[in-house]
Protein backbone atom coordinates (compact mmCIF):
# COMPACT_ATOMS: atom_id res chain seq x y z
CA UNK A 1 0.00 0.00 0.00
CA UNK A 2 2.83 2.21 1.10
CA UNK A 3 4.62 1.68 -2.46
CA UNK A 4 1.01 2.55 -4.56
CA UNK A 5 0.54 5.81 -2.59
CA UNK A 6 4.43 7.14 -3.95
CA UNK A 7 4.98 8.47 -6.78
CA UNK A 8 6.64 7.11 -9.87
CA UNK A 9 9.95 8.54 -9.34
CA UNK A 10 10.43 8.53 -5.78
CA UNK A 11 9.60 4.11 -6.71
CA UNK A 12 12.35 4.10 -8.92
CA UNK A 13 14.58 6.16 -6.56
CA UNK A 14 13.98 4.08 -3.83
CA UNK A 15 14.62 0.87 -6.46
CA UNK A 16 18.22 1.83 -7.38
CA UNK A 17 18.90 2.66 -3.96
CA UNK A 18 18.04 -0.81 -3.30
CA UNK A 19 19.97 -2.36 -5.89
CA UNK A 20 23.29 -0.53 -5.42
CA UNK A 21 23.05 -1.42 -1.43
CA UNK A 22 22.47 -4.72 -2.42
CA UNK A 23 25.44 -4.50 -5.03
CA UNK A 24 27.56 -3.12 -2.04
CA UNK A 25 26.46 -5.64 0.45
CA UNK A 26 26.84 -8.73 -1.99
CA UNK A 27 30.61 -7.13 -2.83
CA UNK A 28 31.62 -6.94 0.83
CA UNK A 29 30.10 -10.53 1.39
CA UNK A 30 32.28 -11.86 -1.52
CA UNK A 31 34.87 -10.26 0.08
CA UNK A 32 34.93 -11.72 3.69
CA UNK A 33 34.34 -15.13 1.94
CA UNK A 34 37.84 -15.19 0.28
CA UNK A 35 40.28 -16.98 2.65
CA UNK A 36 42.69 -13.87 2.57
CA UNK A 37 40.59 -11.23 3.56
CA UNK A 38 42.56 -8.15 3.07
CA UNK A 39 42.95 -5.10 5.57
CA UNK A 40 40.47 -4.50 8.01
CA UNK A 41 40.56 -1.44 10.42
CA UNK A 42 40.54 -2.61 14.22
CA UNK A 43 39.93 0.35 16.59
CA UNK A 44 38.97 0.10 20.35
CA UNK A 45 40.57 1.35 23.55
CA UNK A 46 41.91 -2.24 24.24
CA UNK A 47 41.77 -4.00 20.40
CA UNK A 48 43.40 -7.13 21.53
CA UNK A 49 40.35 -8.95 20.99
CA UNK A 50 39.66 -7.90 18.01
CA UNK A 51 42.53 -8.26 15.90
CA UNK A 52 43.40 -11.47 17.25
CA UNK A 53 39.81 -13.11 15.89
CA UNK A 54 40.53 -10.94 12.99
CA UNK A 55 43.67 -12.17 12.17
CA UNK A 56 42.43 -15.70 13.05
CA UNK A 57 39.03 -15.65 10.56
CA UNK A 58 41.91 -14.56 7.49
CA UNK A 59 42.32 -10.52 7.98
CA UNK A 60 44.82 -8.46 7.86
CA UNK A 61 44.06 -6.24 11.02
CA UNK A 62 45.29 -2.50 10.98
CA UNK A 63 45.15 -1.33 14.79
CA UNK A 64 44.32 1.81 16.64
CA UNK A 65 44.19 1.91 20.23
CA UNK A 66 45.39 3.35 23.16
CA UNK A 67 47.39 0.80 24.52
CA UNK A 68 49.42 -1.12 21.86
CA UNK A 69 50.45 -4.30 24.03
CA UNK A 70 52.45 -6.70 22.76
CA UNK A 71 49.88 -9.32 21.67
CA UNK A 72 47.78 -6.75 19.84
CA UNK A 73 51.16 -5.84 18.01
CA UNK A 74 51.92 -9.64 16.94
CA UNK A 75 48.25 -9.74 15.62
CA UNK A 76 48.13 -6.58 13.91
CA UNK A 77 49.48 -5.86 10.47
CA UNK A 78 50.14 -2.38 11.18
CA UNK A 79 49.42 -0.69 14.39
CA UNK A 80 48.85 3.23 15.82
CA UNK A 81 48.81 4.11 19.41
CA UNK A 82 46.76 7.11 20.33
CA UNK A 83 45.78 8.53 23.80
CA UNK A 84 42.31 9.06 23.08
CA UNK A 85 39.52 8.33 21.01
CA UNK A 86 38.04 11.49 20.54
CA UNK A 87 37.94 12.57 16.93
CA UNK A 88 41.12 15.12 17.05
CA UNK A 89 43.05 12.00 18.14
CA UNK A 90 41.79 9.43 16.29
CA UNK A 91 41.51 11.28 12.74
CA UNK A 92 45.33 11.65 11.67
CA UNK A 93 45.61 7.63 12.27
CA UNK A 94 42.24 6.66 10.23
CA UNK A 95 44.04 9.16 7.41
CA UNK A 96 46.90 7.42 7.83
CA UNK A 97 46.12 3.72 7.30
CA UNK A 98 43.21 4.85 4.38
CA UNK A 99 45.51 6.68 2.45
CA UNK A 100 48.81 3.82 3.03
CA UNK A 101 46.79 0.71 2.95
CA UNK A 102 42.97 1.90 1.13
CA UNK A 103 41.22 0.12 3.89
CA UNK A 104 37.62 0.59 3.39
CA UNK A 105 35.67 -0.89 6.56
CA UNK A 106 36.29 -0.61 10.19
CA UNK A 107 35.00 -2.64 13.05
CA UNK A 108 34.72 -0.99 16.69
CA UNK A 109 35.06 -1.88 19.60
CA UNK A 110 34.70 -0.28 23.71
CA UNK A 111 35.65 2.82 24.27
CA UNK A 112 33.34 4.87 22.08
CA UNK A 113 30.86 5.60 24.99
CA UNK A 114 31.91 8.78 25.29
CA UNK A 115 33.36 10.16 22.01
CA UNK A 116 30.11 9.80 19.79
CA UNK A 117 31.50 11.92 17.16
CA UNK A 118 34.18 9.55 16.80
CA UNK A 119 31.97 7.15 15.31
CA UNK A 120 30.25 9.73 12.83
CA UNK A 121 33.03 10.46 11.59
CA UNK A 122 34.56 7.04 11.04
CA UNK A 123 30.81 6.86 9.37
CA UNK A 124 31.48 9.40 7.04
CA UNK A 125 35.04 7.73 5.58
CA UNK A 126 34.31 4.25 5.94
CA UNK A 127 31.89 1.36 6.25
CA UNK A 128 31.40 1.00 9.36
CA UNK A 129 30.68 -3.34 10.43
CA UNK A 130 28.48 -3.39 13.40
CA UNK A 131 25.97 -1.13 15.02
CA UNK A 132 25.28 2.82 13.22
CA UNK A 133 26.23 5.80 15.18
CA UNK A 134 22.46 6.12 15.24
CA UNK A 135 22.18 3.22 17.43
CA UNK A 136 25.09 3.38 19.45
CA UNK A 137 23.50 7.10 20.76
CA UNK A 138 20.11 5.70 21.12
CA UNK A 139 20.98 3.41 23.10
CA UNK A 140 23.22 5.83 25.52
CA UNK A 141 20.15 7.88 25.58
CA UNK A 142 18.62 6.37 28.89
CA UNK A 143 15.73 7.63 29.77
CA UNK A 144 14.85 7.45 26.33
CA UNK A 145 15.94 3.58 26.35
CA UNK A 146 14.44 3.03 29.85
CA UNK A 147 10.93 4.27 28.64
CA UNK A 148 11.16 2.13 25.81
CA UNK A 149 11.30 -0.64 28.13
CA UNK A 150 8.18 0.49 30.08
CA UNK A 151 6.73 0.35 26.38
CA UNK A 152 7.97 -3.40 26.03
CA UNK A 153 7.31 -4.33 29.72
CA UNK A 154 10.85 -5.39 30.33
CA UNK A 155 11.65 -5.10 33.78
CA UNK A 156 15.13 -3.31 35.20
CA UNK A 157 15.39 -2.25 38.66
CA UNK A 158 13.91 1.66 39.35
CA UNK A 159 16.17 4.58 37.80
CA UNK A 160 15.65 8.27 38.24
CA UNK A 161 16.84 11.07 36.52
CA UNK A 162 16.56 13.94 38.90
CA UNK A 163 17.84 14.01 42.79
CA UNK A 164 15.61 11.59 44.49
CA UNK A 165 13.58 12.59 47.38
CA UNK A 166 13.27 9.16 49.43
CA UNK A 167 16.10 7.22 51.07
CA UNK A 168 17.08 3.45 49.21
CA UNK A 169 19.59 2.04 48.56
CA UNK A 170 20.63 4.17 45.51
CA UNK A 171 23.62 3.65 42.97
CA UNK A 172 25.14 7.07 40.93
CA UNK A 173 25.74 5.33 37.28
CA UNK A 174 27.06 7.53 34.36
CA UNK A 175 24.95 8.24 31.22
CA UNK A 176 27.51 6.84 28.95
CA UNK A 177 29.82 4.53 30.80
CA UNK A 178 31.80 0.72 30.13
CA UNK A 179 33.12 -1.86 32.46
CA UNK A 180 31.37 -0.78 35.35
CA UNK A 181 33.63 2.42 35.43
CA UNK A 182 32.36 5.41 37.20
CA UNK A 183 29.23 3.35 39.35
CA UNK A 184 29.45 4.01 42.68
CA UNK A 185 26.95 3.97 45.88
CA UNK A 186 24.76 6.99 46.58
CA UNK A 187 25.41 9.00 49.38
CA UNK A 188 23.59 12.20 49.23
CA UNK A 189 26.05 13.77 47.65
CA UNK A 190 25.72 16.31 44.37
CA UNK A 191 25.57 14.61 40.76
CA UNK A 192 26.71 15.72 37.93
CA UNK A 193 23.94 15.66 34.85
CA UNK A 194 25.62 12.67 32.78
CA UNK A 195 24.76 10.62 35.88
CA UNK A 196 21.92 9.17 36.83
CA UNK A 197 20.27 6.85 39.70
CA UNK A 198 19.28 3.65 39.73
CA UNK A 199 18.56 1.37 42.76
CA UNK A 200 21.10 -1.55 43.63
CA UNK A 201 19.40 -4.84 42.95
CA UNK A 202 20.57 -8.07 44.66
CA UNK A 203 21.50 -10.94 42.18
CA UNK A 204 23.39 -13.08 39.83
CA UNK A 205 25.08 -10.42 36.85
CA UNK A 206 24.28 -12.37 33.78
CA UNK A 207 24.70 -11.42 30.32
CA UNK A 208 24.13 -12.79 26.47
CA UNK A 209 25.91 -12.74 23.57
CA UNK A 210 24.34 -12.40 20.39
CA UNK A 211 24.01 -11.82 16.80
CA UNK A 212 21.91 -9.87 14.64
CA UNK A 213 20.67 -8.44 11.55
CA UNK A 214 18.43 -5.90 12.16
CA UNK A 215 15.06 -7.98 12.57
CA UNK A 216 16.22 -11.21 13.66
CA UNK A 217 18.87 -12.54 16.43
CA UNK A 218 20.30 -15.79 16.93
CA UNK A 219 22.11 -16.41 21.05
CA UNK A 220 25.92 -17.46 20.52
CA UNK A 221 25.71 -17.94 24.79
CA UNK A 222 24.93 -17.04 28.10
CA UNK A 223 27.74 -16.14 30.57
CA UNK A 224 28.13 -15.71 34.39
CA UNK A 225 30.42 -12.28 35.22
CA UNK A 226 31.46 -10.57 38.16
CA UNK A 227 32.79 -7.74 39.58
CA UNK A 228 35.36 -6.15 41.86
CA UNK A 229 36.00 -3.35 44.24
CA UNK A 230 38.83 -1.39 43.75
CA UNK A 231 37.78 1.80 46.25
CA UNK A 232 37.65 5.04 45.80
CA UNK A 233 33.80 4.87 44.36
CA UNK A 234 35.01 1.78 42.08
CA UNK A 235 33.26 -0.80 43.83
CA UNK A 236 31.94 -2.41 40.22
CA UNK A 237 34.58 -2.52 38.10
CA UNK A 238 34.16 -5.37 35.52
CA UNK A 239 36.39 -8.68 36.64
CA UNK A 240 35.51 -11.21 34.54
CA UNK A 241 33.42 -13.09 32.59
CA UNK A 242 32.24 -17.35 31.87
CA UNK A 243 30.64 -18.97 29.65
CA UNK A 244 28.55 -20.80 32.04
CA UNK A 245 25.34 -19.84 33.43
CA UNK A 246 23.01 -21.57 36.17
CA UNK A 247 19.83 -19.77 35.15
CA UNK A 248 16.71 -21.80 34.25
CA UNK A 249 15.46 -22.68 30.66
CA UNK A 250 12.65 -20.61 32.01
CA UNK A 251 14.76 -17.90 32.41
CA UNK A 252 17.12 -17.47 29.57
CA UNK A 253 13.74 -17.83 27.52
CA UNK A 254 12.47 -14.68 29.10
CA UNK A 255 15.75 -12.92 28.22
CA UNK A 256 15.33 -14.22 24.58
CA UNK A 257 11.93 -12.87 24.37
CA UNK A 258 13.27 -9.61 25.77
CA UNK A 259 15.97 -9.54 22.49
CA UNK A 260 13.27 -10.59 20.02
CA UNK A 261 11.09 -6.99 20.85
CA UNK A 262 14.66 -4.93 21.29
CA UNK A 263 16.39 -6.16 18.33
CA UNK A 264 13.99 -4.44 15.83
CA UNK A 265 12.79 -1.86 17.51
CA UNK A 266 16.67 -0.41 18.12
CA UNK A 267 17.81 -2.57 14.71
CA UNK A 268 20.57 -3.96 16.08
CA UNK A 269 23.47 -5.46 13.91
CA UNK A 270 26.43 -7.47 14.38
CA UNK A 271 28.04 -8.77 17.91
CA UNK A 272 26.10 -7.52 20.69
CA UNK A 273 25.42 -8.63 24.67
CA UNK A 274 22.50 -7.65 26.97
CA UNK A 275 23.88 -7.52 30.83
CA UNK A 276 21.05 -8.17 33.45
CA UNK A 277 20.96 -9.68 36.48
CA UNK A 278 19.07 -12.15 38.48
CA UNK A 279 17.72 -13.14 41.78
CA UNK A 280 16.66 -16.35 41.23
CA UNK A 281 12.92 -15.47 40.62
CA UNK A 282 12.78 -12.39 38.29
CA UNK A 283 15.52 -11.12 35.91
CA UNK A 284 15.99 -7.17 35.71
CA UNK A 285 17.58 -5.86 32.17
CA UNK A 286 20.74 -3.58 32.91
CA UNK A 287 21.93 -2.32 29.90
CA UNK A 288 23.10 -3.23 26.04
CA UNK A 289 26.80 -3.15 24.81
CA UNK A 290 26.17 -2.39 20.73
CA UNK A 291 29.62 -3.57 19.95
CA UNK A 292 31.32 -6.90 20.47
CA UNK A 293 32.02 -7.47 24.28
CA UNK A 294 35.04 -9.53 26.17
CA UNK A 295 32.14 -12.76 26.13
CA UNK A 296 32.98 -13.26 22.33
CA UNK A 297 36.35 -14.62 22.97
CA UNK A 298 34.78 -17.06 25.06
CA UNK A 299 33.53 -19.18 21.97
CA UNK A 300 35.50 -20.72 18.99
CA UNK A 301 32.69 -19.76 16.69
CA UNK A 302 34.65 -17.25 14.02
CA UNK A 303 32.42 -14.92 15.41
CA UNK A 304 34.53 -11.97 14.13
CA UNK A 305 33.34 -13.09 10.49
CA UNK A 306 29.63 -13.86 11.51
CA UNK A 307 29.76 -10.19 12.88
CA UNK A 308 31.00 -8.61 9.87
CA UNK A 309 28.14 -10.94 8.01
CA UNK A 310 25.15 -10.10 10.41
CA UNK A 311 26.06 -6.47 9.98
CA UNK A 312 25.65 -6.95 5.94
CA UNK A 313 22.01 -8.33 6.97
CA UNK A 314 23.46 -12.15 6.76
CA UNK A 315 22.50 -14.01 10.10
CA UNK A 316 23.88 -17.58 9.54
CA UNK A 317 22.70 -19.87 12.25
CA UNK A 318 25.54 -21.84 11.87
CA UNK A 319 25.93 -24.57 14.96
CA UNK A 320 28.50 -23.95 17.21
CA UNK A 321 29.15 -26.12 20.29
CA UNK A 322 30.79 -25.41 23.67
CA UNK A 323 33.06 -28.22 24.80
CA UNK A 324 34.26 -27.40 28.79
CA UNK A 325 34.06 -23.50 30.23
CA UNK A 326 36.54 -20.58 28.75
CA UNK A 327 36.86 -17.81 31.52
CA UNK A 328 38.40 -14.55 30.88
CA UNK A 329 39.74 -12.30 34.18
CA UNK A 330 40.91 -8.77 34.31
CA UNK A 331 44.07 -8.61 36.52
CA UNK A 332 43.87 -5.33 38.49
CA UNK A 333 47.21 -3.40 39.82
CA UNK A 334 46.91 -3.32 43.76
CA UNK A 335 49.68 -0.81 43.59
CA UNK A 336 51.50 0.96 40.91
CA UNK A 337 53.88 -0.56 39.53
CA UNK A 338 56.36 -0.97 36.45
CA UNK A 339 56.76 -3.91 33.98
CA UNK A 340 60.29 -4.91 33.94
CA UNK A 341 62.54 -5.60 31.45
CA UNK A 342 62.02 -9.06 28.99
CA UNK A 343 59.34 -9.80 31.98
CA UNK A 344 58.40 -13.22 31.49
CA UNK A 345 54.74 -13.67 31.11
CA UNK A 346 52.99 -17.17 32.34
CA UNK A 347 50.82 -18.66 29.69
CA UNK A 348 47.42 -17.92 29.73
CA UNK A 349 48.15 -13.95 30.20
CA UNK A 350 46.91 -11.92 27.72
CA UNK A 351 46.67 -8.31 26.91
CA UNK A 352 50.46 -7.86 28.06
CA UNK A 353 51.86 -4.40 28.23
CA UNK A 354 55.35 -3.45 27.01
CA UNK A 355 58.30 -3.04 29.32
CA UNK A 356 58.20 0.06 30.97
CA UNK A 357 54.89 0.68 31.33
CA UNK A 358 53.71 1.89 34.70
CA UNK A 359 50.28 1.05 35.85
CA UNK A 360 48.74 2.94 38.76
CA UNK A 361 46.67 1.56 41.30
CA UNK A 362 43.44 0.44 40.15
CA UNK A 363 44.53 -0.16 36.61
CA UNK A 364 44.70 -2.94 34.81
CA UNK A 365 47.43 -4.60 34.26
CA UNK A 366 47.00 -7.86 32.27
CA UNK A 367 44.50 -10.37 31.63
CA UNK A 368 44.24 -13.97 32.07
CA UNK A 369 42.21 -16.84 30.30
CA UNK A 370 41.49 -20.33 31.02
CA UNK A 371 39.49 -22.94 29.95
CA UNK A 372 38.57 -26.36 31.98
CA UNK A 373 35.62 -29.20 31.49
CA UNK A 374 34.22 -27.67 34.47
CA UNK A 375 33.56 -24.10 35.22
CA UNK A 376 34.05 -24.23 38.91
CA UNK A 377 37.86 -25.68 37.62
CA UNK A 378 38.01 -22.84 35.38
CA UNK A 379 36.93 -20.55 38.65
CA UNK A 380 39.82 -21.94 40.55
CA UNK A 381 42.43 -21.56 38.00
CA UNK A 382 41.91 -18.13 37.09
CA UNK A 383 42.05 -17.58 41.14
CA UNK A 384 45.61 -19.27 41.28
CA UNK A 385 46.65 -17.73 37.93
CA UNK A 386 45.72 -13.76 40.16
CA UNK A 387 47.23 -14.98 42.99
CA UNK A 388 50.37 -16.17 41.27
CA UNK A 389 50.99 -12.67 39.47
CA UNK A 390 50.14 -10.13 41.79
CA UNK A 391 52.54 -12.46 44.29
CA UNK A 392 55.28 -11.59 40.98
CA UNK A 393 53.95 -8.09 40.42
CA UNK A 394 54.39 -7.79 43.99
CA UNK A 395 58.56 -7.40 44.04
CA UNK A 396 58.13 -4.96 40.88
CA UNK A 397 56.29 -2.30 42.67
CA UNK A 398 57.68 1.41 42.20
Amino acid sequence: MLLEQMNKQGVVIGASVFMLNEIERKSDLEVINKSEAGFILIIASSARMLAQTARASGFKPLVIDLFADLDTQSYAEDFNKITTLAKQYLKPAVDYFIKTYQVTQVVYGSGFENHPESLFYLNSCLSILGNSPDVFIDLHDKPAFFAALNRLAIPYPCVCFSQPDEFVDWLIKPMRAQGGFGIRRYLGEEVDLDSYWQSYQIGQQYSVLFLADGLNLQVIGFNSQWATNLGDGREFMFAGIINSCDLSIEGQSRVVEWLQKLVPLFNLKGLNSLDFIDDGVQSWLLEINPRPSASMQLYEADLFKRHIRASLGELSHEPHSIAGSTGYQVIYAQHDIIIPDEFLWPEGCLDLPESGVICRTGQPICSIMSHKMQAHTVMSALLTQQINLQKRFLIHGI
